[in-house]
């Protein structure tokens, strides 16, 4: 059994178990979600979206270069070369944002402004999203950095398929194609899961004592992503005039 095994995932674990639980993956996931929420939930999720990617390639840049600052050069080599790979794509997002909109303005009376989306102002799980990561890299453990992608890499390969599975079902191929970003970050964060995951896994094979302190980033930038979520359900909500719905109940 792996140090990730016995000395972080059993601080995750209730977080995890919300993928499952949180009223907002309830409704995401039911079959009587309509289309039009669904599609306003997308378009929120899209353009909001870009607040929360942004600043990743920065993150774990940080994180390399605080690493190396501690003396741990070996990861912190890793991380910065990771973050290359990381670079721009918020810019997905925003188009993303900006054909879902188009789509929904060819269909509907009540047009959407993408731009106005994308400028709206954070909500709160928003912001401490941000601060929890820059917690993480200016502190004496920056690899909590690599712990909170490492949550919500979990989120996007564990979650985001059925959701898109989902879209498929409620709104077809073609809105499906639409979402460039999510589509790929549910197949290449499979690779990026594998590499946070060695380099946790070697800190806690020198220092097994720090899992719960890795495992409190992650939890807390999972928490964070998943009250993102339910703030995007909510804008959409209000948008639509329409209020709680039974799978959410």
């Amino acid at each position: 059994m792996s140090l990730i095994q016995t000395q972080y995932l059993p601080h995750v674990k209730e977080t995890r178990a919300r993928l499952e639980t949180d009223a907002v993956v309830r409704t995401l996931l039911s079959p009587d979600i309509s289309p039009d929420l669904m599609a306003r939930f997308l378009i929120e999720w899209s353009a909001r979206g870009a607040y929360m990617t942004e600043p990743v390639d920065g993150w774990i840049r940080g994180a390399g270069e605080r690493c190396i600052a501690l003396g741990q050069e070996k990861v912190g080599r890793q991380l910065i070369t990771h973050a290359k790979h990381e670079a721009g794509h918020h810019l997905m997002t925003l188009q993303d944002a900006r054909v879902l909109t188009e789509q929904w303005n060819a269909s509907h009376t009540q047009a959407l402004d993408a731009e106005a989306l994308v400028a709206q102002a954070p909500t709160a799980a928003m912001r401490e999203y941000r601060q929890v990561h820059d917690e993480a890299i200016t502190g004496d453990l920056p690899l909590g950095q690599a712990a909170i992608e490492y949550e919500v890499g979990y989120l996007a390969v564990v979650l985001v398929p059925r959701i898109l599975a989902r879209v498929r079902e409620v709104l077809g191929q073609g809105t499906l194609d639409t979402l460039t970003f999510l589509r790929e970050h549910a197949e290449v964060d499979v690779g990026h899961t594998a590499l946070n995951e060695r380099m946790m896994e070697g800190l806690l094979s020198t220092h097994p004592e720090e899992g719960r302190r890795l495992a409190a980033f992650g939890a807390r930038g999972l928490d964070c992503y998943l009250r993102f979520l339910d703030d995007c359900l909510e804008a959409a909500r209000r948008s639509l005039g329409t209020g709680v719905t039974a799978a959410a109940a």
